[in-house]
């Protein structure tokens, strides 16, 4: 369990991750029982290949555009926007420029 220390003033949260060259970078925010919040930087032509995940997921585009898969259907989705991410259906992410998005994922307390 971990939820790193943001409250000791206020952030902007594109700030907090930056993008490198040739690279997918990640920040855990919050990892908690209850769900998570991660911070990622995309580089261009960086993504992640079609995976699923148990738990329903928000993404939030803070900077740049994500072409964003969600079974057979691509969504292009910019700063400002975001885009639920259904619980086990497979999606994928692909960087055509360099964008930073929030992912908050809440775990059902029904699932083990």
């Amino acid at each position: 369990m971990s939820k790193e220390n943001l409250s000791e003033k206020p952030n902007v949260l594109k700030e907090l991750v930056s993008t490198q060259s040739g690279a997918v970078v990640s920040r855990v925010l919050m990892n908690l029982p209850t769900g998570s919040v991660t911070l990622f930087a995309f580089d261009v032509g960086e993504g992640l290949s079609e995976h699923t995940s148990p738990y329903d997921a928000l993404v939030q585009i803070l900077e740049g555009q994500a072409h964003i898969f969600i079974g057979s259907q691509e969504h292009i989705v910019e700063a400002g926007s975001i885009l639920l991410l259904p619980a086990n259906v497979p999606h994928a992410l692909q960087a055509k420029e360099s964008f930073k998005m929030l992912l908050t994922m809440i775990r059902d307390k029904k699932e083990k």
